[in-house]
């Protein structure tokens, strides 16, 4: 992947400049951050985690080629070119099937690998740390190791068939683990420099034991804990004379960034410091659904205000049913406390609504909000009560008293600041 390599380079060289991942599989996500990427004639990053996508649908019900199309679907729609969208696979590992055996949950990964190379994914990160049943509970950076160049040597023979860019690897893990934290946080304790040294140490060595010595030259970031984090109510916000040692520790490897997960809702300043930091690949998933999530709740007040009671979609209100009659992806993370439950439900920042917006009951909801308000938009004044930047947005000529221009603006001004901090050098010039 020729556009990552780029970019570690630079970054390597002295540049403030780094690449935002967009994790999402929400369309309006996708749709937002390849019009963004428009605006700034770039390439765009986007992600999916093995939980999400996977040979057996994920919870999306995609395999990796169904999610290349569906984003592809919408490029068409908007005429963006398919040569500036870059591929990623997230968390590439024993992460779904842990409650198999080593050898049995290894097989399933290599499948995983073989399936999203081939559907052209070039962004890959190998990740083996999680314990499968009979493995000791914590695993030994050895074992992560040599798990994770098993599946690059699969990665590379696909590929191989495959043609194509060469993949690029991103290698090393975060806590907590894929789906964001149930416990509250108050502290996070940063990856040390030497745990971050002996897990590139060890994955060098398992590279070369592997036959892989020619291929570590395209492992380009290793995913540690850099003491950002949230959890349902608060953000952990990044410290940098905390992470001054691991920042460090970089500096005399020519080929290596960081990659940060969970950044979400960080402050620019904080996002700009991580670029910094040598953290250039920045990860950024529940944050853009809770963008989406802030503005169609806005929307669904306004209706409340606009709407005569026969045309109302009353989507808040569907959403809620749906959820509480499926309570799936949410009931083991959210307070049993009936009136918290009802915040958590709607308000917690690890956005569990993003796992219901493809419920057939709530898009039907959408639709009719969407036709509501195209045929017969609010008045600025109320645009201006419940949606302030977007009414100024569209006083200003850059959008629309659209129903998708308005959502698409609010997950941009998101985007926008993660363009900042992986963009320092242009912005300055």
């Amino acid at each position: 992947m020729k556009a990552i390599l780029e970019i570690v380079k630079r970054h390597k060289s002295g540049q403030l400049v780094g690449i935002t991942s967009i994790c999402s599989a929400n369309p309006f996500v996708i749709e937002a951050s390849l019009r963004h990427s428009l605006i700034k004639n770039g390439d765009v990053l986007i992600e999916a985690t093995s939980n999400q996508v996977n040979q057996d649908g994920g919870y999306t019900g995609m395999r990796p080629e169904n999610f290349i199309s569906f984003v592809y679907n919408i490029a068409d729609k908007i005429d963006f070119p398919k040569s500036r969208i870059l591929f990623g696979g997230d968390h590439l590992g024993p992460n779904c099937w842990q409650n198999l055996t080593a050898e049995e949950a290894m097989a399933k990964s290599e499948i995983l690998i073989e399936q999203y190379v081939k559907a052209g994914f070039r962004k890959i990160h190998l990740d083996c740390s999680m314990a499968c049943q009979g493995d000791p509970e914590i695993l030994s950076d050895e074992l992560v190791a040599r798990r994770a160049a098993q599946l690059c040597k699969i990665a590379e023979n696909t590929w191989e068939k495959s043609g194509g860019e060469a993949p690029v690897y991103i290698i090393g893990t975060e806590v907590p683990v894929p789906g964001g934290a149930k416990e509250e946080l108050n502290a996070l304790e940063v990856t040390s420099s030497s745990a971050a040294l002996k897990t590139i140490e060890m994955h060098k060595k398992a590279f070369i034991d592997t036959g892989l010595e020619n291929v570590w030259s395209r492992v380009v970031g290793v995913v540690v804990q850099p003491g950002v984090e949230f959890d349902h109510h608060k953000v952990i916000d990044y410290e940098a004379d905390k992470a001054s040692a691991l920042s460090a520790s970089l500096n005399s490897i020519e080929t290596l960034v960081f990659e940060a997960h969970s950044t979400d809702y960080q402050t620019e300043g904080n996002l700009k410091q991580l670029v910094k930091d040598h953290f250039a690949i920045l990860k950024v998933g529940p944050g853009l659904t809770f963008a989406l999530r802030e503005v169609l709740w806005a929307m669904d007040e306004i209706e409340s205000q606009w709407q005569n009671i026969q045309n109302k979609s009353n989507l808040r209100q569907t959403v809620m049913q749906v959820m509480h009659n499926n309570p799936k992806y949410w009931k083991s993370y959210y307070s049993s406390e009936p009136n918290q439950q009802r915040l958590d439900m709607q308000y917690s920042l690890s956005d569990r609504i993003r796992y219901y917006w493809p419920d057939e009951t709530i898009r039907a909801a959408l639709k009719k909000l969407e036709h509501s308000w195209n045929s017969n938009p609010p008045s600025l004044t109320l645009l201006s009560q419940f949606l302030p930047l977007q009414y100024q947005a569209i006083r200003n000529g850059q959008i629309k008293n659209n129903f998708n221009e308005i959502i698409l603006n609010n997950i941009g001004s998101v985007l926008d600041q993660y363009y900042n901090a992986c963009h320092q050098n242009e912005s300055t010039q």
